[in-house]
């Protein structure tokens, strides 16, 4: 098969949604779904819509995909070295922050991950901690961030556990605190965990990439530039940067395969 002539896809079956990334000879393609309860029927789906003829899967289903449809794996922190690379080239920190866990990956000056800190054991700091406590303050997760950006004042959150949080919050409102300035509070307590990971992984390391789909979040994004004293790159599409990646480690592999001696 032709590298060139190929349908390629990279998925990124992850536990909130699910990323799909075409590479054809037109321009790339991409869709993004819920995983919902059963996250490998939505990538089949996904995939029998598209028809690419060579898949490679990531993310927390990918090891499912395998046995199902996917010609290949690779996990999330390499997806994510690749795509972040090819979207930035010279990008040597990624943070990327998904549904439940967030992620800083180091990368050296050729592009690999030589160093990276995850937080998956809870919600604390990930897209479900922002959802929940959006919910709780009676925003939207658009309207959650924007008015946490807004606010010029914060009212401290102490707990990043979701339960605790979630507590501290009721009994915040309770006292009569602004919704905004409670928002802000949340995302100071997620900013400042983010920064002791990316300082954990070496420090800001020349340009630095924030994807997942919480890099839509404007507070967020100005917090973690101020503190980390960097501008943060954000790409177009935040949430496809590993798709993206798997997609492109796919047709590695397809030249690798038509190349003479291989």
């Amino acid at each position: 098969m032709s590298a060139a002539a190929a349908r390629i896809a990279g998925i990124d079956i992850g536990s909130s949604t699910t990323k799909l990334v075409l590479l054809t000879e037109a321009e790339p393609t991409h869709a993004i779904a819920d995983s919902g309860p059963e996250p490998l029927r939505t990538a089949q789906d996904m995939v029998a819509q598209h028809a690419p003829d060579v898949v490679w899967a990531t993310g927390y289903g990918r090891h499912l995909a395998r046995s199902s449809f996917a010609d290949g794996v690779v996990t999330e922190i390499k997806a994510a070295a690749v795509g972040a690379r090819a979207l930035h080239p010279d990008s040597q920190t990624i943070i990327d922050i998904g549904g439940q866990d967030s992620k800083v990956i180091a990368l050296d000056e050729g592009g690999r991950a030589i160093h990276f800190e995850m937080n998956d054991r809870c919600a604390a700091g990930t897209g479900k901690f922002l959802e929940v406590m959006a919910g709780r303050l009676g925003f939207d997760l658009e309207t959650f961030g924007r008015r946490a950006n807004e606010s010029t004042q914060a009212v401290p959150v102490n707990s990043t556990c979701t339960v605790f949080a979630e507590s501290e919050v009721i009994s915040l409102l309770a006292r009569g605190e602004p919704s905004d300035r409670i928002a802000r509070g949340l995302h100071i307590s997620i900013a400042e965990r983010i920064v002791a990971m990316v300082l954990r992984a070496g420090g800001p390391r020349a340009e630095v990439v924030f994807c997942g789909g919480v890099a839509h979040n404007p507070c967020l994004r100005a917090l973690l530039a101020e503190r980390l004293g960097v501008e943060i790159r954000v790409p177009r599409h935040p949430q496809l940067v590993v798709a993206t990646g798997a997609a492109l480690i796919a047709r590695e592999a397809v030249v690798a395969a038509a190349s003479p001696g291989s």
